[in-house]
């Protein structure tokens, strides 16, 4: 059984969100200016035009980075700030907009990648702004251009896509220098995880509300922080198909960890051949509480057990054919802030650029 090994493919993302408003708003933890850091969805840094400091929100992000990564980060996120305020004027010019009225820039990028084993693939990277929340202007990664979304975008994606140098960066940053940041962050990250408590695992019911004959079998799984945790509801330990559950899907907890359910309705007197069954790739193996009995560990089962090798060699396969959200079952434990597309670490090629601020795609 140790010797076991069975891997999907998982997914991971990092991205960065910047939101600069067009004035003050004089309420309590809104700021003209913020920026976050978001690995998996889940905060890692922040800023804001008050404090005007980069910090980190993970206390591995603040072991494992170096005192010089936030002093250049903090002097990027500022870079970034004065951009944003000199921008919001421009579009709201543009769009012949009230001063009086507020408005809002916002940019995102980043990279998602799927890792299955130890081969890690590109996924996709978006780039792209939005005015006011509706879509203004994206980039094309295949294609290495700029969509306008709005007329009022064309002159940007002109002035933009005729410096192709930048285009290249741009596309260079999200599928390969996101990439190798997100792989460095996550390493970081798993240290942290694979010392963490496993998930707490329920298995509760409650009459049928359309039926009641039934009783609606609901299995919980919380405090997790690995989004690709895979929880499935067996008989006999034959995982049920997809179709026939119902699911929450995952969803954050007050402390940044996460939870999942799924639901079944059964018959009363089947209740006893149902269990729980839940597998994350930071566990030696998968987590199964019966209905009526205590969850337990695969090191306390009995090698004898038909059923628990079962769950090693064959259920597991089935379960992932059947459950949509990829994960991995492991039966052992296996400098500077990341360059946005606006400042290219390749100067020498892009000296033009210094004459557009400290943000080389220049005014929008």
């Amino acid at each position: 059984i140790s010797a076991v090994l069975l891997f999907l493919a998982e997914k991971h993302s990092l991205y960065y969100i910047y939101t600069a408003l067009s004035k003050p708003v004089d309420q309590p933890g809104i700021y003209q200016f913020t920026a976050m850091g978001l690995l998996d969805d889940r905060e890692i840094d922040s800023y804001n035009s008050k404090e005007q400091k980069k910090i980190p929100r993970q206390q591995w992000m603040k072991e494992k980075m170096q005192e010089d990564y936030w002093e250049k980060g903090t002097q990027s996120r500022k870079s970034k700030e004065q951009w944003f305020n000199v921008n919001v004027d421009i579009l709201m010019k543009r769009m012949r907009h009230n001063e009086s009225d507020l408005h809002v820039l916002q940019w995102r990028h980043g990279c998602e990648i799927e890792k299955q084993g130890d081969e890690v693939k590109f996924s996709k990277g978006i780039d792209e702004y939005s005015y006011d929340g509706e879509n203004f202007l994206s980039f094309d990664d295949k294609e290495s251009q700029w969509v306008a979304s709005v007329d009022a975008a064309l002159p940007t994606k002109r002035k933009w896509d005729n410096v192709p140098i930048l285009n290249q960066y741009t596309k260079g940053y999200l599928e390969k220098e996101c990439v190798d940041w997100l792989n460095k962050f996550r390493e970081y990250e798993d240290l942290k995880l694979r010392n963490g408590s496993p998930p707490d695992v329920h298995v509760f019911a409650k009459r049928s509300f359309s039926d009641k004959t039934k009783l609606r079998l609901t299995c919980l799984a919380t405090g997790f922080y690995h989004k690709d945790t895979f929880l499935t509801i067996r008989k006999y330990c034959s995982p049920l198909p997809e179709d026939e559950l119902e699911s929450t899907g995952i969803r954050p907890n007050h402390d940044e960890t996460f939870q999942l359910r799924k639901s079944v309705e059964i018959s009363e007197d089947e209740k006893a051949d149902f269990d729980c069954f839940v597998a994350q790739r930071t566990l030696k193996g998968p987590i199964i509480v019966r209905w009526g009995s205590r969850h337990f560990y695969p090191k306390q089962l009995p090698v004898h057990s038909g059923c628990i090798l079962y769950i090693y060699f064959t259920s597991m396969c089935v379960s992932w054919e059947l459950n949509p959200q990829p994960f991995a079952l492991l039966t052992q434990c296996s400098t500077t802030e990341p360059q946005a597309p606006l400042c290219p670490t390749f100067l020498k090629r892009v000296n033009f650029y210094k004459a557009h601020r400290s943000e080389k795609r220049g005014v929008l």
